[in-house]
């Protein structure tokens, strides 16, 4: 298997702290004759919080549903929940307590690529299985990570064929400052150049930023076809209040965010992001009979006002695909549950999707959208078939560059 991880210098530090503090040899995985131990390592706390807490929720339901069907061979799962608190090196330390205090067969959780690139090499040094629920800029593949949310080539590359093909070939890029916005506006740019497209302009803010004025004023001076957005976090409800403010609209200049879904649109406000545009792989709105059964199974748990989303629905796959894979190698040792990873398949919300084994990626559909009055989205596009995981780009002639 293609393994080419990139750490960052944070990350690096962090687990030669932890290296230096704690144990770096796991017991034996979290199983009994009638339990098995599982992490859930999500921000429940700081400005991610807006966006994991649901995902927490979802891999709950989950964990609920295998539970009240017997199990995974045999056995109920029983989840050791910790927060990451929007911050790395507290996902890091989390991690590696999942991992050898608690001695969890497996870890679901993470979002933000920073957060995953420092519990990365936790999971490799201890030799753990996380499952990773949201998008990312690729140019990554881990034998300790499966990547349940789209690679670039399955939500960053079909959105942007989507505005060309809509006749939008000059962007705005905003984002926020570290590595999934730097990496995808990357990528963008090398895409731009190679297809006759136009970045006017391209801001970064820190993460939990509040103060766009002067972005957003600056996108109604330029007046751009389309803004790439790349936020994360509660930094969104700041940007499209103050948007609108400045007087952009969407049927002028729409923007198209990859890290704001249904849950997001909520803080933002149905009014200040009407019209705007989404990409992924799952909607609430999205016609399948499995995303009847999931949605209707969260709003009975949580209450008919919580929404769904593409992170929150690639997170319960996560825990399906767990099962499926566990139950194909008879077995919760990491390296018998990654041997049986290659095809496992499911029926999702989303679709059918099935796991990539020499990438430990997803194939998935994509699929782009538009937010209504009601704070939902709805598909006005998609793919025609399911797209084969390249988190590296090498079937795209104008990435060499990147994925060299």
């Amino acid at each position: 298997m293609r393994t080419r991880p990139t750490h960052t210098a944070l990350a690096t530090a962090l687990a030669l702290t932890i290296a230096a503090t704690g144990c770096t040899t796991p017991g034996p995985a979290g199983v009994d004759d009638d339990t098995v131990t599982v992490g859930m390592l999500h921000s429940l706390s700081g400005t991610m919080a807006i966006s994991e807490v649901t995902v927490r929720d979802a891999v709950q339901l989950a964990i609920d549903e295998i539970n009240a069907d017997g199990g995974v061979l045999g056995r109920q799962i029983e989840p050791v929940i910790e927060d990451g608190a929007s911050d790395e090196a507290t996902f890091a330390e989390r991690a590696q307590k999942l991992l050898t205090s608690d001695n969890a067969a497996t870890v679901f959780g993470t979002w933000t690529s920073a957060s995953r690139k420092a519990v990365l090499p936790v999971f490799e040094r201890n030799n753990g299985l996380l499952w990773y629920p949201v998008q990312y800029e690729g140019l990554e593949a881990s034998d300790n990570i499966v990547y349940t949310g789209a690679t670039t080539n399955q939500q960053i590359i079909p959105a942007l064929d989507h505005l060309r093909e809509q006749g939008h070939t000059s962007l705005y890029l905003v984002g926020s400052d570290y590595v999934f916005p730097r990496t995808a506006n990357q990528i963008i740019t090398a895409y731009a150049q190679a297809h006759d497209m136009d970045i006017v302009a391209e801001e970064y803010t820190p993460m939990g930023h509040t103060e766009y004025s002067t972005i957003t004023n600056d996108i109604a001076r330029h007046e751009p076809d389309a803004v790439f957005n790349t936020l994360n976090g509660d930094s969104n409800v700041s940007f499209f209040q103050q948007l609108r403010s400045a007087g952009v609209q969407a049927d002028h200049t729409p923007v198209l965010s990859v890290s704001v879904a249904e849950e997001e649109i909520d803080g933002i406000g149905a009014d200040n992001i009407t019209g705007h545009l989404t990409a992924w792989n799952y909607y609430q709105s999205t016609e399948t009979e499995p995303n009847s059964r999931f949605v209707q199974a969260f709003t009975d748990t949580y209450g008919p006002d919580r929404v769904t989303s593409d992170p929150m629905q690639s997170a319960y796959n996560s825990v399906h695909l767990w099962k499926a894979a566990v139950e194909e190698a008879d077995s919760f040792d990491v390296d018998d549950v990654r041997a049986a990873l290659d095809g496992i398949t499911i029926d999702a919300p989303e679709g059918t999707i099935s796991i990539d084994g020499p990438t430990q990626h997803l194939v998935k559909t994509s699929r782009v959208g538009q937010v209504n009055d009601d704070g939902l989205i709805d598909q006005i596009w998609s793919s025609p078939e399911p797209i084969t995981p390249d988190p590296y780009l090498e079937s795209y002639d104008w990435a060499t560059d990147l994925h060299s």
